[in-house]
């Protein structure tokens, strides 16, 4: 045994608590089976001895000349996984193998394991020289378990005297290394309180240091069966200390926030000190990812959240030095944690204020950017693999939900769900018997993260920070959404789905996901319904066909869809097909567009009395008093639906409050702000007026309002409205009976019928699991901003053209100098639809074919897949001309 190892083995016990005076040494050689703190202190001697063989054989010494055959360091070292070293450590600790001093070239995990341990040879030797001069800085901080607020200043004082800080990074090394020593630490005497919470400034009471200190040092010394258990085995069993007994809230923690920032502030200007938080973070991780994992550690003591919300304190978690190791590895334990406790720290940090929770996001955006840049993910190398990536991104579920939980919630107006339930297919006992029974029957799935917290993405009407900045751009880039949607609908536990965090997805990837969803959704009811007609000896049409006259389009389509919706709903889900009658179109997707724009227009025409339009907001709305029956709302909702499955974009104008009433959620007074802005700034002034409202306004709870032909219908908000002033006192409730009115209540039995058609197609898609409120009104109206630039840069040629030909040029120059009304009826002409796809113009793929040499003959274009058939003209002004022309006068459709 060399000199080192022996004054280790000698000196290690006496960390466990204080010396006592006098004979230690003969306590500790001499023990009594009786003496339980002897035995402690063994324990925790044969715990670090053995820690420092499994350290040796998995990173060894530094010493590329090491002779020790059990070194990593040695030539000709067999590499060992973590549990072969710790089987092996365990080995050589029974046989009193040789243990390697730490080179000192050694940097990282090891070399700062080591000198950070409480049981390390150079402390000890220290110790051993130093003992008695009761001053010494290295013997002051022996017994530090755990730390607060005011032991680090304490220590920090004296290190700042020595202008030695070696036994503080020692200390820090121990305890941020250590989980129950993290647990433990920056303890408040009594849980936060809820205005403690929202300011997050308590500060500890005083309590007796030296009782706190020997709860902690007990807690980490619990009695274990062999020297080898892991550290859950002694926080899962409590402690003496009087923090373990407190009961604490779903949303309290017991460590004190304000104490660890102001410490982290102090000590992060320190880059030696910073070194050792980074040294300790990489040695306890995989300790907490292995508690968490198979010792159910939370479960038997909820403080083991502590340890997470300290180490996220760290302001600099984001910057580089922690996206190689330390951070992967933290995130990847944090992943770990139980669904109680993400949402215990979900709640917590729902506190923090907006600053504090954007650093939380960049923390994780950071190392998931720096993951995807840094490998080369593809189709055979995919980014749901990259085990980083994924816990970063489960990490940031957390945060999201935080972010959700800490803005402006509305969780009481939520819609009434439809009495009668969506009929379902009649050949679902065919599908039954085939294998083919439907996954998502009741709607889409939920969150469970959303379940255990009881809130919903739409009951937030403002987060502390917008979404937006939960979207990584980088990811989403790299993302093979065909296998994500894939691992999405299987469900297994070994390949994760960014589609269950769509938070991080931006519209475009996600509107490619319910793309993947409703084609396998088409293909799947095409296959039941060939198979079905085997069955029953009878043809049945595999889709959903619909023949129209272009005059009659209201009459032909809307009925052919009622007795659809009737008969079987199921085939609604179908691929729709389109034929105008006396026209040799064939639909590949162009002739559906025109067929949803066509029926648009009509629909929303206010001659037919359905909707009523705005002026001002130039927004559509439902028309109270309008004499069509249930039937012709819901055929709306069908269609609206329709256009969703089918990927078809719609000219719909409605304010916002329509697709957050298709969400779930109630119109509000906020949502009259874009839905009648008039009447929101005057029911605000009527908030805000600081007069007498009865005296001078002279306003009642009977409100007024016009039928189609003017005649005005009054309306009581409460009984016998008329008798009921509105005062001061009242006024908000007055305001928001309004506004109920107004959103709810006058448009309740149309809205129902609308909203019951467009559950019929959409009941089974993930849509609401995917997509917000303004994502929803992106997806079926496309996007009103028009860059024809990024049009230009994504456009492909065929038939001999390219970017540099004459005509190419040409084009683009007179396309660029249309007006933006001009500009629509090009896009109208060529890809059916007037509007950008989700994402904008630079996600389109158009092509520009050649079609022949200069002639007189028009330009023509296939609106299904997007091709322009362009002549070459032989100037710039006669395809003005042409192409004028051909976008002025489209209609219908023909064979080439």
């Amino acid at each position: 045994m060399n000199p080192d190892e022996k004054e280790d083995r000698e000196c290690a016990p006496s960390q466990a608590e204080p010396r006592p005076a006098g004979g230690a040494f003969r306590e500790y050689e001499e023990p009594e089976i009786e003496n339980p703190e002897a035995s402690r202190m063994k324990r925790a001697a044969a715990k670090h001895l053995i820690e420092r063989y499994y350290h040796q054989l998995t990173e060894g010494c530094g010493n590329e000349s090491c002779s020790n055959s059990w070194c990593a360091s040695s030539v000709g070292f067999n590499r060992m996984d973590n549990n072969a070293a710790a089987v092996k450590a365990l080995e050589l600790y029974k046989v009193n193998a040789k243990l390697c001093d730490p080179h000192p070239s050694k940097k990282g995990t090891a070399s700062a394991y080591l000198e950070s341990s409480p049981h390390s040879n150079s402390a000890c030797s220290n110790r051993k020289m130093n003992h008695k001069d009761v001053h010494s800085v290295r013997d002051n901080f022996k017994d530090v378990c755990y730390l607060t607020e005011e032991k680090v200043y304490e220590i920090l004082d004296i290190c700042g005297e020595k202008e030695d800080y070696s036994p503080l990074i020692r200390v820090i090394g121990r305890v941020f290394s250590s989980a129950e020593g993290l647990v433990q630490s920056f303890r408040r005497s009594k849980p936060h309180t809820k205005e403690e919470l929202k300011s997050l400034q308590g500060k500890d009471e005083d309590k007796d240091e030296d009782e706190k200190e020997a709860a902690a040092c007990s807690a980490t010394a619990m009695e274990e069966d062999s020297p080898a258990s892991s550290s859950s085995s002694r926080l899962g069993e409590g402690s003496s200390g009087e923090n373990d007994v407190q009961k604490l809230a779903p949303d309290e923690v017991s460590v004190d926030i304000e104490a660890v920032r102001r410490v982290y502030e102090r000590l992060l200007s320190n880059e030696k000190i910073e070194a050792a938080f980074l040294n300790a973070l990489v040695y306890l991780s995989p300790n907490v990812e292995c508690d968490l994992t198979y010792h159910n550690v939370y479960s038997r003591d909820q403080n083991y959240l502590n340890l997470f919300v300290i180490v996220m304190e760290n302001s600099n978690l984001h910057s580089p030095e922690y996206l190689e190791i330390a951070l992967p590895q933290f995130c990847k334990a944090m992943s770990k944690l139980p669904l109680a406790a993400q949402a215990k720290l979900a709640r917590l940090w729902s506190y923090y204020s907006a600053e504090q929770i954007r650093r939380m996001v960049e923390t994780f955006q950071q190392l998931i950017t720096y993951k995807v840049i840094s490998n080369e993910f593809n189709s055979r190398n995919l980014v749901n693999d990259d085990d980083a990536v994924v816990a970063a991104t489960k990490c940031l579920k957390i945060v999201y939900y935080a972010n959700v939980l800490g803005g402006d919630l509305d969780m009481e107006h939520n819609e009434e769900e439809d009495e009668e339930p969506i009929p379902e297919s009649s050949e679902l006992t065919l599908q039954e018997l085939l294998g083919e029974e439907r996954r998502n029957k009741k709607g889409p799935r939920v969150d469970p993260l959303e379940t255990e917290l009881g809130i919903r993405t739409n009951d937030c009407r403002r987060p502390l920070i917008p979404f937006e900045e939960f979207v990584n751009e980088p990811l989403n880039e790299v993302l093979e959404m065909d296998k994500d949607y894939t691992f999405f609908k299987v469900e297994t536990e070994n390949k994760f789905s960014f589609m269950t965090c769509p938070f991080i997805l931006n519209a475009v990837t996600k509107n490619l996901g319910l793309y993947y969803d409703n084609r396998i959704r088409m293909y799947s009811e095409r296959r039941i319904t060939v198979l079905y007609s085997l069955v029953q000896g009878q043809q049945l049409n595999p889709y959903l066909r619909l023949k129209v006259r272009r005059d009659h389009i209201i009459d032909d389509a809307l009925v052919r869809l009622e007795m659809i919706a009737m008969e079987n709903p199921a085939d609604l889900k179908k691929q729709l097909y389109v034929e105008f009658e006396g026209e040799q179109g064939v639909d590949e997707g162009g002739v559906s567009k025109e067929f949803f724009q066509l029926v648009v227009e009509e629909i929303f025409n206010p001659d037919i009395g359905m909707f009523t339009y705005d002026e001002r907001t130039k927004l559509f709305w439902f028309n109270a008093s309008s004499f069509e029956n249930d039937g012709q709302y819901t055929l709306i909702g069908i269609v609206l639906g329709l256009a969703i499955y089918n990927n078809c974009i719609l000219d719909v104008h409605f304010p916002m409050v329509v697709y957050r009433k298709l969400m779930g959620k109630k119109g509000t007074f906020r949502d009259l702000a874009d839905a009648n802005p008039v009447l929101h700034q005057s029911l605000k002034e009527l908030l805000e007026y600081e007069g007498s409202v009865e005296e001078d306004m002279m306003i009642t709870f009977q409100i007024s309002q016009t039928d189609l032909f003017g005649n005005p219908l009054m309306y009581d908000l409460r009984e016998n409205g008329d008798k009921i002033p509105v005062t001061n006192e009242n006024r908000k409730e007055f305001v928001a009976q309004y506004a109920e009115y107004m959103l709810n209540k006058s448009v309740e039995k149309q809205f129902k019928a609308f909203r019951r058609g467009f559950h019929m197609v959409t009941n089974e898609s993930p849509l609401k699991y995917l997509f917000r409120p303004e994502e929803i009104e992106l997806l079926i109206c496309g996007s009103r901003n028009l860059d024809f630039l990024a049009l230009e840069e994504t456009t492909e040629y065929d038939g001999g053209y390219n970017r540099d030909s004459r005509i190419i040029k040409e084009f683009w120059e007179t396309l660029h100098s249309f007006g933006e009304e001009q500009k629509r009826l090009f896009l109208q002409f060529t890809t059916g639809t007037d509007r950008a796809p989700v994402g904008g113009l630079g996600k389109l793929k158009m092509i520009i074919a050649k079609n022949g040499p200069d002639t007189d003959r028009l330009p023509t274009s296939h609106t299904c897949f997007n091709v322009l058939l362009l002549p070459e003209y032989s100037s710039k002004e006669k395809l003005r001309e042409r192409l004028l022309k051909a976008i002025t006068y489209a209609k219908g459709f023909g064979m080439l």
